[in-house]
């Protein structure tokens, strides 16, 4: 069904091929765009999340950050899985720990697919990760990031 919120967030990956070892940019939008996790312990859900999928060998996180509405993820996909399968994954545990966290039942907390872009072998993988990290600055939410406390990435540190 396509929402006015989302009018193709259904199709988003249609048609779409997820390749082992590749990396990508995820990006994925908070359902109505609420700003759940402008709450430091929601957003630390999204954060373990997205860790519990490298601990279990399905993808390396090699940059993320977590916006009040959304979240971008500088990811590797690990062999044997799909970019589709770690996404969903990640959102239906965050949806799970955030409706058990507010006492509510099936709330929904994402928008219906996602974006992501592969990235080809000559694009700049430090780069990528320096733009994704520097979000909060751009949306003036800081002035340094070193004052916001849910991102990262194997290059720089906090």
């Amino acid at each position: 069904m396509v929402t006015a919120a989302s009018p193709h967030g259904c199709a988003l990956r249609r048609g779409r091929f997820s390749e082992p070892n590749r990396i990508y940019v995820v990006t994925s939008v908070t359902h109505a765009r609420v700003p759940i996790f402008a709450e430091l312990e929601i957003g630390r859900i999204l954060v373990n999340a997205l860790r519990h999928q490298q601990e279990l060998g399905r993808a390396s996180t090699l940059a993320y950050v977590v916006m009040p509405d959304h979240f971008h993820w500088l990811v590797q996909l690990a062999a044997q899985v799909t970019l589709s399968s770690v996404v969903h994954s990640v959102k239906s545990y965050t949806a799970h720990r955030i409706n058990h966290a507010h006492d509510t039942v099936r709330r929904k907390v994402w928008q219906p697919g996602f974006h992501d872009h592969a990235l080809r072998r000559e694009e700049d993988l430090l780069a990528a990760a320096r733009y994704i990290v520097a979000n909060p600055l751009r949306a003036g939410l800081v002035e340094n990031i070193r004052e916001y406390p849910l991102w990262d990435t194997v290059w720089l540190s906090p």
